[in-house]
């Protein structure tokens, strides 16, 4: 069995499981919030006790505050203090070239109050454009909260591996990093897994099951056309074109169907199971929309892969054609097909 939990830091341990929080955002349609609290508490008893959301995601951090305070109301602190929470910290484009101090406080007091916390368990950071320097500032600021102990861990979203290499330089003591890693996408291998086993940063990983589209309800199917119903599905259909198209993408998904009949789970699990067993991954990040499919990620946990699934997944992924380059780099040419969907002012007017 592999094992469910992962230290990030030292005497700090998350499951290798994360619920993800965007599916409660915007965008996913209606929010039962009573509902949406009673579901967060079920993944907790499913044994995925680490939640994932942001700064930006509307109303997540309240409602993931609730869960918590609903879990110490009905059981105590004690279980309340396993719910382990990180957010990010996402400034938006136009606020980037006159970062202060006092804007970074403020969008962590914000996450505090929004959390019902007085210490954050880990703030993720993320930086849009490499062009303005203040990501080196921004980041000191973080670590300097971090100090004043109102963050307990610090760590970076989207960084490529000279600007992640200019942080640690600087002696921010980074614990991980939130980047998209699945069989579809390898980037994190490039280059940057390197840089992160010799600095001890782990990977917490999205988009390890391509927005829904490593499933059986692609296996298949008819390639999509545009418009696709979210843009959820329109990113991570550009990674299946840069993959290698939509005929080797089946294969992959008939290749993930037979390691996943094997094991009496689906394509989905295998494939996030998949990104737990590469080097660096602390843990993925998975969404889910009712207490049935927290459930079935909690069985993520519970695979291991032998020499032969991987060999037959790895002969499908030596086909692939890309996606190249590091980490997050195509979603940051905000003129090309990746970046140009991407939204990037998000915390305008919230705090």
């Amino acid at each position: 069995m592999t094992e469910k939990s992962f230290e990030l830091s030292p005497g700090y341990t998350i499951s290798r499981v994360i619920r993800g929080g965007w599916q409660l955002a915007g965008g996913h349609g209606a929010i039962d919030r009573q509902q949406a609290v009673t579901d967060l508490i079920a993944t907790f008893d499913a044994g995925i006790r680490t939640y994932d959301c942001a700064d930006i995601y509307t109303g997540v951090e309240e409602l993931i505050g609730a869960a918590r305070l609903r879990l110490a109301n009905e059981r105590g602190l004690d279980a309340a203090a396993k719910m382990k929470v990180h957010t990010k910290l996402v400034p938006d484009l136009e606020r980037l070239a006159n970062i202060s101090r006092d804007y970074i406080r403020g969008i962590v007091d914000q996450s505090l109050r929004r959390l019902k916390t007085e210490r954050l368990d880990l703030v993720q950071f993320h930086w849009w454009d490499y062009a303005l320097p203040g990501y080196v500032d921004a980041m000191g600021w973080l670590n300097d909260l971090r100090l004043e102990g109102k963050v307990r861990n610090v760590g970076t979203t989207n960084f490529d591996t000279p600007h992640l290499a200019e942080i640690l330089a600087a002696g921010v003591p980074l614990v991980s990093q939130q980047l998209q890693y699945s069989v579809l996408d390898q980037r994190p291998a490039n280059s940057l897994a390197a840089l992160a086993k010799q600095n001890g940063v782990s990977f917490l990983c999205y988009g390890s099951v391509a927005g829904g589209f490593l499933s059986e309800k692609w296996l298949d199917a008819a390639e999509p056309q545009t418009p696709l119903e979210n843009r959820s599905l329109v990113k991570y259909k550009l990674i299946i074109d840069d993959f290698g198209g939509w005929e080797l993408f089946q294969e992959l998904l008939r290749t993930l169907k037979a390691v996943a009949d094997r094991h009496g789970v689906d394509i989905a699990t295998i494939a996030s199971a998949w990104v737990l067993e590469q080097p660096q991954v602390a843990a993925v990040i998975v969404g889910a929309r009712n207490q049935a499919h927290a459930l079935a990620n909690a069985r993520i946990m519970d695979v291991v892969l032998d020499a032969d699934d991987r060999a037959r997944i790895a002969a499908v992924i030596a086909q692939s054609r890309g996606p190249l380059g590091d980490v997050y780099t195509l979603e940051r040419d905000r003129h090309g097909r990746h970046g140009s969907i991407m939204h990037y002012n998000l915390n305008a007017g919230r705090i």
